[in-house]
């Protein structure tokens, strides 16, 4: 099987839709990547941005199979960024192939280009492939994380 890694950019927005279906389906939420997806001028406008970094893996018969959604956050302390990848996703016919470490390795030099000097990501309690996967990667750090609710958003 050949696969092919590609950044999307501001005319990809039918492999973004298949992405969007990628992560609804890997993470068991067709609601929430599906239900409300944002318009086209959104979806292209995010994708032409600086800071929004989205790879796809397609198979040989030209489907999207897995990818990721990543954010370059531009750092104050020093003249260098870091890249934090929120999504990240392969459809579970195509797992343990080595196409989520594909994927993290095409965004490497992507990040290397913007001026980046780590990429990270954060995996949730139980999730053992994703910890398996970015502890093989990457160095371990134990963080807490906290949603802090705004005021029209008190639900979180």
């Amino acid at each position: 099987m050949d696969i092919k890694y590609k950044q999307l950019g501001g005319t990809d927005l039918q492999l973004m839709d298949s992405l969007l279906d990628c992560f609804g389906k890997a993470f068991e939420e067709e609601d929430t990547y599906g239900k409300q997806r944002p318009s086209a001028d959104y979806m292209q406008s995010l994708l032409e941005s600086d800071s929004f970094i989205t790879l796809v893996a397609i198979d040989d018969n030209d489907r999207v199979i897995g990818g990721l959604a990543a954010y370059e956050l531009k750092k104050f302390e020093q003249q260098r960024s870091e890249v934090y990848i929120y999504d990240l996703a392969v459809d579970s016919e195509f797992r343990r192939k080595g196409i989520a470490t594909g994927l993290i390795n095409a965004l490497k030099p992507i990040a290397e280009q913007k001026g980046a000097w780590v990429i990270f990501v954060q995996a949730d309690h139980g999730d053992e492939p994703a910890i398996e996967l970015y502890t093989k990667l990457g160095v371990r750090e134990e963080v807490l994380h906290f949603d802090i609710p705004i005021g029209r958003n008190k639900s979180g």
